[in-house]
Order: structure tokens, then sequence, then C-alpha cells
């Protein structure tokens, strides 16, 4: 059958009490997840191949609310990777299945789980239950995406064969009303596919998070108990491994997370002997480009997650088959009785270059946009800012050195007093307070440049406001009278920087360089020679850095680079010197 053909053919999918029906038939999906706002949009195809050729007819896709409605009312469901009809017809051609999975929560160590950092500038709103200011966010959201997605429905004629209902909600909440209204909204608005949840193999967990009718998830499903647990909830639907993890992911002052191959294999294996239907989190990861990566709120604390989403998956940040990829091909085609897989398509081509020298230009302290004037610090959001960076000054009066203190810093710090540098605060760790040394000086200016990474993505602590979110404290005395500048380093804004007079022994600065190429081909740009901070090439964001690691290379799509002269543009927190980079061909 032609793709035409196919394109054209409407097929039927309905749930029965133990197994998916295709066409009335008993079918076995075999997914891989990928993310499309994570993955460059010229390689969408590249990706849904490669999962093809490890033996998956069915792709899953996360839809990150966050990424298509960055204002309220203002949508963007077609530039670049915000198309998602493309990505999911791009998976029709290759005839392949769809998993929808749009949230509103997504979780995915994408910032805020996926939810609208919007949301935020409502004091005191509550999410993923029916508080009335989220659920107003929400309704628009899911009536503008389900009219996206309604032709590409199995009903009508496309590849999308089931919605999720939120996610992973039973780890979070016990809001089933919340629940039943996502799915009567998605009703409402057309979507005439079976649904599915996805939680977390307990009973607490399955109670909390399932929805009558919808096929059970299991994250993950790979026991005969994680199973029973699903039939004890709900024995008329059938439930399949929603999440299967063939890797991990990492955190900023961790390891790699490099799970032993075994565990996955036994796993497909044991899915397959039983003919069960599962979904691979993820086959392949891709890169959290810009300020999308999320966060954590685990036993350390605040745990900030890596620009790279490589998640030492099957298919690796750049696309390319690793050793874990061959063997899950071999297992999956030993079942297909004789049905040749399709061949792995070729890697896209890598290049490296030699040593970038990066030199100050100029630096934030130059730049500063108009001071808002602020009795106490508030955060980011009160001052209508999503991410990046923000700058609180004030003048001492009282106090003026000792033990200062931030109440709820979110997430990094730099301070200044009398534009001297005088130390760094790291939520990570627990810091918050540091000590300001007598200076003589009858007025001293206090400066806190303040990094918003990630907004936690998982469990309780999803409310995560950026900058300076209760106050700041010196000696114990409340410190009042601010002036806040915002400093969001959109790309529009680091493009058009001008040179400008850098003081060298203050940390805060630009750098620029520049390299030539004579063809283009993905990179990786080592940063092994920087602090932390954010770097730009040709004005697109590639995405935080910082010396902890384990991450020191940067992902660069060829789309990205030009033949010819290319720029990069750092900003560092900590760098004042000039600095090296180079580009690499592989992560490490």
């Amino acid at each position: 059958m032609g793709q035409g053909a196919y394109a054209q053919s409407k097929h039927t999918f309905t749930l029965s009490k133990s197994a998916f029906l295709l066409d009335g038939k008993p079918f076995q999906l075999i997914s891989g997840e990928m993310h499309p706002a994570r993955i460059p949009r010229e390689y969408w195809k590249h990706r849904i191949q490669m999962a093809k050729a490890m033996g998956c007819n069915t792709i899953a896709a996360y839809v990150f609310w966050n990424y298509h409605e960055q204002e309220p009312g203002h949508f963007d469901f077609t530039t670049g990777n915000h198309n998602i009809t493309e990505f999911i017809r791009l998976a029709q051609e290759e005839g392949m299945w769809v998993l929808l999975r749009p949230g509103p929560y997504v979780c995915a160590e994408w910032e805020f789980g996926g939810l609208p950092p919007y949301l935020l500038r409502t004091p005191g709103i509550k999410v993923r239950c029916m508080d009335p200011r989220y659920m107003t966010a929400v309704e628009r959201y899911v009536k503008t995406l389900a009219a996206v997605v309604k032709p590409l429905l199995v009903s009508n004629g496309g590849p999308i064969l089931m919605v999720q209902i939120e996610n992973e909600y039973g780890s979070y909440g016990n809001d089933k009303q919340y629940l039943y209204r996502l799915q009567e909204l998605w009703v409402e608005n057309g979507i005439d596919v079976p649904f599915y949840t996805a939680d977390g193999p307990t009973a607490f967990m399955l109670e909390a998070g399932t929805v009558p009718g919808a096929a059970i998830g299991l994250d993950s499903g790979g026991s005969d108990g994680a199973f029973a647990a699903a039939a004890k909830q709900n024995p008329d639907v059938p439930a399949f491994s929603s999440e299967s993890y063939p890797g991990w992911l990492t955190h900023w002052g961790e390891k790699w997370a490099r799970p032993d191959p075994a565990g996955i294999l036994k796993e497909v294996k044991y899915l397959m002997d039983h003919k069960r239907s599962f979904n691979l989190y993820v086959i392949h990861g891709g890169t959290n480009f810009g300020f999308t990566a999320g966060a954590n709120s685990g036993g350390k604390g605040y745990e900030p997650d890596l620009t790279s989403y490589d998640y030492d998956a099957p298919i690796n940040e750049q696309g390319r088959a690793t050793a874990k990829y061959h063997e899950l091909r071999k297992l999956i085609a030993s079942y297909r009785k004789g049905q040749p897989l399709p061949e792995i398509p070729a890697p896209v081509p890598t290049l490296a270059f030699p040593d970038v020298a990066l030199q100050p230009f100029t630096s934030v302290w130059a730049h500063l946009p108009e001071a808002v004037p602020s009795v106490q610090p508030e955060p980011f959001e009160a001052y209508g800012q999503d991410y990046g960076f923000m700058l609180y000054r004030t003048t001492l009066i009282g106090h003026k050195s000792g033990k200062l203190q931030v109440t709820e810093l979110h997430d990094y710090a730099t301070v200044f007093l009398n534009g001297q540098y005088v130390g760094k605060m790291d939520r990570r760790l627990g810091e918050n307070t540091i000590e300001l040394p007598a200076t003589g000086v009858k007025d001293p200016v206090l400066e806190i440049l303040v990094e918003g990474m990630g907004r936690i993505n998982f469990a309780q602590e999803l409310i995560d406001r950026k900058g300076i979110t209760d106050r700041v404290t010196l000696n114990g005395m409340t410190l009042m009278n601010w002036e806040v500048f915002g400093l969001p380093m959109k790309d529009a804004y680091v493009q058009q920087l001008s040179a400008g007079q850098v003081d060298t022994s203050r940390p805060g600065q630009f750098f620029k360089g520049t390299f030539r190429l004579s063809r283009t081909g993905d990179t990786y740009i080592d940063v092994s020679g920087l602090k932390k901070g954010v770097l730009w090439v040709n004005g697109h964001n590639l995405g935080r850095y910082w010396e902890i690691g384990p991450q020191q290379r940067l992902y660069c799509p060829a789309s990205w680079l030009k033949k010819g002269e290319n720029e990069i543009v750092v900003f560092d927190l900590h760098l004042t010197g000039a600095a090296r980079v180079r580009g690499a061909e592989e992560l490490e």
C-alpha cells in the first residue's frame, strides 16, 4: 500500500477488556517516545525512521503547553518546531501510529512540566486541580489543541490512536473531578478516540490517577504484579506499559545516568513474550534548548536538569544508534517471524572545528533596562517575566555589613557590594546567606543578580516562582526600597547588544567569537573553558552550561550553522577574562 493510500485509509481503534483492537483485531503497540519540541524540525523524519528501524510501530509524543502558548491566548502550532501537525503527518507517512500526550501537565523534565509560567503571575493560584483560574487557561488550551489534532485522529483517517488524560496524576493529587473534567473537555471538543492514563503501578496511584473507560498505562509495567494492579483497579480495560525506561535523566552536578541495558532488555522481553503493548520513554530524548530544562525537588532539595536530554536513550542526542539500540532492535526483530526490519537510516553528518577565542565585548551592567521600583523584591512572574535573569539593587540604610540572607532564592545569585563581587548563592546547595564586608562607604549599594533555572516539573513543589521569592535581610533587618531590572535574555536582545566598556574585575559579561566553516553539519560546542551561563550560536540559544558538569558540550544542529562566518555569544556569570570554546563531534 502506498503512502497516499495509507494516509487516506480509515481505521478503527477500540478497547476490549484485555486488548487494544485495530480494525477489530488485537494489536500490540510497540511505541518509541520522542518530543518534537526537543528535536530540530529538519530531523523529525530521520528520528521517526530510526524508531521504525528499531522495530516500533508507534510514536508517543508529549505536547508542551508552555511551548505553544507563551502568553495567554497567543498560540503557535505552525512555526518551526511548534508545527505538531507536520510531526504527526510525518509519522503517518512512515506508516507509524501515534499516542498523543497533551497534558495539560506532562512532567517530562521540561520547564514547569509543560504548564505555562504565565499562570504564576496570579498570586495564590493552584494547578492540576479545579481552581477556576487554572481551569480557565486549561479550557482555552484544550479547545485550541483539539482543533489542531482532530483531523489527525484515527477516526478521521489520521494516525492518533489514543489521547492521554493528564500525566501521573496519582503521584500528585486526588482531585478526581479535575480528571473527569479534562476527559469531558476533550470529548466536548471532538476528540472521539480512546483515552488512557499513565501512573505508577501501585494501588493508591492508580486509584487517584485513573478515569473510568480509559486504558490504564503503567509507568512502568514490566511484571505480572504491575498488570495485576491495573486489573484490580479496572478489570474492564486493557493495560500497557506507558513508560518503559531504557535510560534515565541527569541533574547538574551528578554523574551521567547510565542504567545497565540488562534491565530494559529483560522488561521488553517480558512484554513481547506476553504480547503486551508498551512505550519506550524515551527512544530519543533530544535537547532542552534555551531555557526549557526542568528540575526536580527530590531528597537533595532543588535539582536542575541538564541542557542535554540524551537520557542514555537508544537513539542518542544527535540521532545516532547506540549499542542499546542495536540490542533492542535485535530482540524485537526476533519476534517478527521472518519479517525484516527496515535498514537503519544513515547518521546525520557531523563536524568539529578548532579553538574559537571568546573576547569580552560588553557587560550586563552596560545594558540594564529601565528599573521598576519595588518596596520589596518580587519574583520574576510579578514583573511579567518568565525566564532568564533579574537584577535587584538597593542602597543600604542602617546595617551596612554582616550576614545577608535571601529567603527562598530561586535559583542562583551573584552578589555585589559597590560594584565589587562578594560571592554566589546556590539553591541547589541550600546556600542562602553570605557575609557582606564593611566598606566604609556612606551609602553602600547592594546588587543581587539572580538566575532563574528550570522550574520544578514533578511532585509537590510545582509552584516554583523565580528570583527573590520572599525577602532579603541583613543581620535580621528586612531590606526595603529596591530597583528591579528584568533581563529575560531573549534571543533578539542578545543579537542587538552593542560593544560597551568592560570592567574586567566585575563578573556578568558577554563574550563573542567567530569561526568559519566550509560546510555545515551537527556539532557540539565544548564549553569546558567556561564557568556558568548561556550560549548562543548565530542567535540561537543552545541552552545553559555549568562547569560542575557532567555536561561540558552543547549540541548545535547543522541548520543553525552556515557556510562562512558563524558567531558565538556567551553570557557568563563568573568569567571575567578571555576564554576558548571549540567544536566537537560527540557529546563527550
